[in-house]
């Protein structure tokens, strides 16, 4: 099974017809069969938000959460936590997403740690302590410093400590410097998952962190090339994996809805769990 499908789902015209309005979970979920959400990761949604989101899919349709940035160090040098106060975030989260794993559609819940999270023993031991308060709860990690992959043998190792915690580590799209970023590189540590995100090939925007850094580090629209050596490595990942979900993020522009379906033509994908699409979309 390989899935492809976008952060949030209101931000893409590209999905019913142009038209410059917000985009509905429902018209969203008949043409992509998963979303990754980013809400999580400020403030845990109520749970009748959840409850919501699930009577507008249909059964099958997946969910991506981010991890809440406490659970992720987002911000923790300047506003420290306690141990304690981490605990109950992380039990939050699991009370939270419950109703997503009764009803399978829960995908994985994705830690995006900051560039600042390097490879350092004590956060390599965060990782078991994230297995431990998640219990048996997919797990995603997406690692923005190239500490954890600086040579072969470190890469190895990395991988195989991810494996053994059953975390899928994230194949990653995104600029990259000897400072910042992940090269892209197939990768597989969980049978039942592998996870590729695509942030875009800006680096310009992506490394210049000004006034607009927020709506220009993705401002990038893969080409027709780009997509076909990304579905080259889709494929090679699928022939490791049971499912291979693809995510697109280079939306500062609104290319990621048009790069998304245009993948799926290349892959020949059609999916059975979308919900019927509307005659009239406005």
């Amino acid at each position: 099974m390989i899935t492809i499908g976008l952060t949030t789902w209101t931000e893409h015209p590209a999905l019913i017809g142009g038209v410059d309005r917000p985009v509905t979970l429902t018209e969203y979920a008949g043409h992509l069969p998963v979303v990754e959400l980013d809400t999580p990761f400020y403030g845990l949604p109520r749970a009748s938000t959840i409850a919501n989101w699930q009577a507008t899919v249909p059964e099958g349709f997946q969910f991506i959460l981010k991890a809440n940035q406490v659970m992720t160090t987002h911000g923790q040098r300047q506003h420290p936590v306690t141990f304690e106060e981490r605990a109950k975030v992380f039990a939050d989260y699991a009370e939270l997403v419950a109703p997503l794993v009764r009803r399978h559609q829960l995908r994985t819940i994705l830690f995006q740690f900051p560039p600042y999270f390097n490879r350092t023993t004590e956060n390599i031991q965060y990782l078991r302590e994230i297995r431990t308060w998640m219990g048996r709860l997919p797990i995603a990690v997406e690692f923005r410093s190239p500490s954890w992959f600086a040579t072969p043998g470190m890469t190895t190792d990395v991988l195989a400590y991810l494996q053994s915690l059953r975390m899928t580590n994230v194949t990653t799209d995104e600029p990259h410097n000897l400072n910042d970023g992940i090269p892209l590189v197939a990768t597989v540590t969980t049978p039942d998952l592998a996870m590729i995100r695509l942030h875009g090939r800006n680096a310009q925007g992506w490394f210049n962190q000004g006034a607009n850094w927020r709506k220009t580090r993705t401002l990038y629209k893969y080409s027709e090339d780009e997509l076909q050596t990304i579905a080259t490595l889709v494929r090679q990942v699928a022939a490791q994996a049971r499912d291979v979900c693809v995510i697109f993020n280079n939306n500062s522009g609104r290319d990621a809805a048009p790069n998304a379906l245009r993948l799926q033509e290349i892959l020949g994908l059609q999916w059975t769990n979308l919900a019927p699409q509307q005659l009239d979309l406005f």
